[in-house]
């Protein structure tokens, strides 16, 4: 599917001046923001899809080996993972039975507590996460269109959003 031809103008610069022109400009900076952040947001998702497509995996998929892969044993509690990617534990028992239909993780139960399961990266699922990351790497994660000084701003101004939510502490 071919990407559709660029605007010649700035939609949600137009919407702000639309906002501003209502009554709205108390809120039009905060609708650009929102609105901004949203459509960068599609922007990514889309590169990630595209970038991860030929190994069969989500993002959040990717997301969950990843972090299989950098912990110590290559295998976590599910409910560790599921606080350190930040989502509900239905989502993570979603990712992990995907990722053990494919060969890429094994449920096991855990030695010392038998009402915890674990899952464990697999050989597979290492090489599969290992040329994942290669991919995003080259194709997303060194190509933002942004400088490093600029991508810098943008991660900081983003922590101070996530923190003032409550994300997380300090």
């Amino acid at each position: 599917m071919r990407p559709p031809k660029p605007l010649g103008f700035d939609p949600i610069a137009e919407a702000r001046k639309n906002w501003d022109n209502n009554g709205w400009q108390d809120s039009s900076l905060g609708m650009a923001m929102v609105t901004s952040v949203m459509r960068a947001q599609q922007i990514l998702l889309a590169r990630v899809h595209d970038t991860l497509k030929p190994f069969d995996l989500t993002f959040a998929q990717f997301e969950a080996l990843r972090l299989l892969a950098f912990s110590r044993a290559g295998r976590l509690p599910l409910g560790k993972i599921g606080s350190r990617l930040q989502v509900h534990p239905a989502s993570v028992t979603n990712v992990i039975d995907r990722l053990e239909s494919k060969g890429l993780v094994q449920r096991l139960q855990h030695p010392d507590d038998m009402r915890t399961t674990l899952a464990a990266i697999t050989r597979t699922g290492r090489s599969v996460t290992k040329k994942a990351t290669k991919a995003l790497n080259a194709q997303v994660f060194r190509n933002s269109g942004l400088d490093d000084d600029r991508l810098e701003s943008l991660v900081e101004v983003v922590t101070e959003m996530r923190l003032a939510a409550g994300d997380f502490t300090e």
